[in-house]
């Protein structure tokens, strides 16, 4: 078995406390002495710190929108410089590959894309466009929640007049930060790249302000899951198409039929055709009844006892902010929105309200 690749803010985590664990073969934080519960509150009424350097940042150059457009289902042509978007990596069945960051700079593009599909991504990448340099040398940070905007303009005073999905490069103390107002909490905040050799300084200089503190892996997870984003690997798959995962809204209409630039993206007709006339399976929210949560991998059932099986729990746990279970699933297209719902549980099945998706309103800088 591989050694667990270390944060370069590694040190700084253990001396906070934190407890790590494996994830996307990173040693992670997973929660700090306070505990997850308390570092999502935290969240949701002030402002948290992540650390998300697991994360692929990669850059291309300018010249590259048309052909990253050949590997993703986005308009890049249209990006104006200074925002970014989000997208899929799609491949030829109509399945995901990753979902990632998509922003203009001056110089170009700068993508972040999930860690454990990082190498494969930037395979992907190499394979299409001519100029792929992975970032190896920079950190990347979280600041998430309805004080984090505050919290880093006194650190940043120009990071103030950012909107959401607003991206920026800023000097900070000799060195640039790559800021993006975004992140994957359903909250206000930024995501903000930063050389290794001042990641410490600028971690220390946010923790230093009262309103924030650290959070880990534990508490991003139920964070998002609140705020209804899907999760790669989970609730997007290659065998999970855009249009089940919910993901329809990140096609635009220049790349759907009709479109300017219709389709040239990998899956292009079964996902045009999903989006025109359905797919098999469809994304829902869960509120399971009680408090026994429905976790990933839950068959979900239309009868309490026998019955069909209608779906699988891609995502679920225990919502801090709402006092309560909740999930997502994949189930199929022809259930009715209001047909309750059984998940087996331990050998036992349980009922399920049908809800939409976030389960907490987002706070986002619009």
């Amino acid at each position: 078995m591989d050694a667990l690749r270390r944060l370069p803010l590694h040190d700084l985590h253990a001396a906070l406390g934190a407890k790590f664990g494996p994830f996307a073969g990173w040693s992670m934080p997973v929660q700090y002495p306070a505990g997850v519960m308390a570092e999502h509150l935290w969240c949701r009424e002030k402002a948290a710190l992540f650390d998300v350097s697991h994360m692929g940042q990669v850059l291309l150059p300018s010249g590259a929108d048309a052909a990253l457009e050949t590997l993703v289902p986005a308009d890049i042509l249209g990006l104006a410089e200074g925002r970014q978007r989000y997208g899929l990596f799609t491949d030829d069945a109509g399945g995901v590959l990753d979902d990632l960051m998509i922003a203009r700079r001056k110089d170009g593009l700068f993508l972040v894309v999930n860690a454990a599909c990082a190498g494969q991504d930037i395979a992907h990448l190499k394979a299409h466009i001519e100029t792929v340099v992975p970032v190896d040398d920079r950190a990347l940070l979280a600041l998430q929640g309805p004080m984090a905007g505050d919290v880093l303009a006194a650190i940043v005073p120009s990071s103030r007049a950012m909107t959401f999905m607003d991206v920026a490069v800023i000097p900070w103390k000799g060195v640039s930060l790559w800021l993006s107002r975004s992140g994957y909490t359903g909250e206000d905040g930024f995501e903000i790249s930063v050389p290794v050799m001042a990641a410490e300084a600028l971690a220390n200089a946010i923790l230093s302000d009262d309103r924030a503190a650290p959070a880990g892996l534990g508490a991003r997870d139920s964070l998002r899951l609140e705020a209804g984003l899907p999760l790669y690997g989970q609730d997007m798959s290659p065998d999970i198409s855009p249009v089940e995962a919910g993901q329809k809204w990140a096609i635009p209409k220049v790349r759907r039929r009709g479109g300017e630039r219709e389709g040239g993206f990998p899956g292009a007709e079964m996902i045009l055709s999903q989006i025109d006339s359905g797919a098999p399976r469809k994304r829902i929210g869960l509120l399971p009844e009680g408090r026994a949560p429905m976790r990933a991998g839950v068959e979900l059932f239309d009868a309490e006892d026998g019955g069909t099986q209608v779906g699988i729990v891609t995502s679920g746990g225990f919502g801090p902010s709402l006092g309560a279970p909740m999930a997502i699933a994949l189930v199929d297209a022809d259930l009715p929105d209001d047909a309750m719902i059984w998940g087996e549980v331990r050998g036992r099945r349980l009922p399920a309200r049908q809800a939409k998706t976030p389960f907490v309103t987002p706070g986002y800088k619009r």
